[in-house]
């Protein structure tokens, strides 16, 4: 249909349409349909889980955050994973999905509490992003965290490490956003430090409510190029 159409507004413009005759088709007049298939977002959060205040509330607001992306998740083809990171190791909550019901199963219950392997958390997020990440997949990885790192492998200097990791996100190309939720009077503003180092946005909402976290994640989300 869309080549017919081409054809007799040809034709029309060139003052070559006769009543009755035969509509001429030539090469530039084709037309076919092409499927566009809309580009699918994964957006990983990184959470902290350890003892450090605030930790029950940073959970809340990441599960809450995980569900809502996931509600029209399926026409956009998106998929959500949440890590979080305690004690001496991070942990893969829920791998890569678009399903609300497989992430309502996975985030019933999960362990908090002891130290901040921040930089562990951070690459564990990259790795999940390198080997989950489709060829037109849209990438987003979301660290939730106050930046105060208290434990790294092998001995190293815990800041250190997690700048180390911040770097390598960068060095990715991978888009990343750093939701400081650092709370209390004295603040060091070691998350806005590992924003710079990963290259990523620096965001601090109001509160570390469940909207404020999901609503400054969607605010860093950049919307697919279906082209």
């Amino acid at each position: 249909m869309a080549t017919v159409t081409a054809a007799t507004a040809r034709q029309a413009g060139s003052g070559s349409v006769v009543a009755g005759a035969p509509l001429r088709l030539v090469e530039a007049d084709v037309r076919e349909a092409v499927l566009v298939r809309p580009v699918g977002r994964l957006v990983v959060l990184v959470v902290d889980a350890s003892g450090s205040m605030g930790a029950e509330q940073r959970l809340a607001a990441a599960k809450a955050a995980v569900l809502s992306f996931l509600v029209d998740a399926y026409q956009r083809r998106d998929r959500v994973a949440l890590v979080a990171f305690h004690d001496e190791s991070a942990e893969v909550v829920l791998r890569p999905t678009g399903s609300t019901e497989v992430a309502r199963a996975r985030l019933a219950s999960w362990s908090t509490g002891g130290r901040t392997p921040l930089a562990a958390g951070i690459e564990a997020a990259l790795s999940l992003v390198r080997t989950s990440k489709s060829g037109r997949d849209h990438a987003l990885l979301v660290l939730v965290t106050d930046g105060r790192a208290t434990t790294a492998a092998d001995g190293k200097d815990p800041v250190a490490a997690s700048l180390a990791a911040a770097a390598a996100v960068r060095r990715s190309g991978i888009d990343a956003v750093v939701v400081d939720c650092e709370q209390g009077r004295t603040r060091l503003g070691l998350a806005r430090q590992l924003a710079e180092a990963m290259g990523a946005d620096y965001v601090q909402p109001p509160d570390p409510s469940d909207g404020a976290l999901t609503a400054a994640i969607r605010t860093s989300l950049v919307e697919p190029d279906n082209g």
